[in-house]
């Protein structure tokens, strides 16, 4: 039998699309810094990257002396608020993402993201990068929701675009996504220049690639006249 064609792509954010971890870092040792701790460098925050904010600020603590439940509380705060001033200050655009987006667009196919990081924060930089155009929906974390590898988060993104498992690929640049598409009975698509902390080649992936730029990344999604 012939596999239902692909008429959805949903994306992961941070590693994926954009490269946000400049930023993160930033966020991070300014709510560090009235601790007397850090400075966490970017190669340590990338590693800190993928199950949210708040794993995020969890382990900064913990590499920078250790955390109570209040500190983490307090931490989180500062973090958050410095987010907000500048969260895209630092971030770029992966080379070739715009160019992507554009061709599936004209190829008619459903985009979403599904990210980890705070729904709020989230629009607001896809928003700022120019990539709020090319989404019919933008998923992130909440306070009602599971964070992936819980697949809900995926499932509800499919769920708003009308897409099943069968139809859908998901795009990311880590073992959280991979998990998360595995148990959401999802293809998933590893870019492997991302914020990936674990080794993947002994895991079957339906596509591997570096380069955003590759003219022909996506093209067999659509079948030949």
């Amino acid at each position: 039998m012939t596999p239902p064609r692909k008429t959805c792509v949903i994306f992961d954010l941070d590693g994926t699309l954009i490269h946000s971890a400049p930023d993160l870092q930033a966020a991070l040792n300014a709510a560090l810094e009235p601790l007397g701790r850090g400075p966490v460098d970017l190669a340590t925050t990338i590693s800190f990257v993928g199950n949210g904010v708040e794993k995020l600020v969890q382990r900064g603590l913990a590499a920078t002396g250790g955390s109570t439940a209040d500190l983490h509380r307090t931490t989180l705060a500062r973090f958050l608020d410095a987010y907000a001033v500048n969260g895209v200050a630092l971030t770029a655009l992966y080379d070739g993402v715009l160019p992507q987006l554009e061709w599936l667009r004209s190829a008619e196919l459903s985009l979403g993201i599904c990210t980890n990081k705070p729904e709020g924060p989230a629009r607001h930089i896809c928003d700022e990068m120019g990539l709020s155009p090319f989404f019919d929906v933008i998923i992130g974390a909440t306070p009602d929701q599971p964070r992936k590898p819980d697949p809900a988060p995926l499932h509800a993104t499919m769920a708003r675009l009308s897409a099943t498992p069968e139809q859908t690929i998901y795009v990311g640049d880590s073992a959280i996504d991979f998990e998360t598409a595995r148990a959401a009975g999802v293809d998933f698509w590893l870019y492997t220049e991302g914020y990936l902390s674990r080794d993947l080649s002994g895991e079957t992936c339906a596509r591997r690639f570096n380069n955003w730029a590759d003219p022909q990344l996506f093209s067999d999604l659509i079948p030949a006249d």
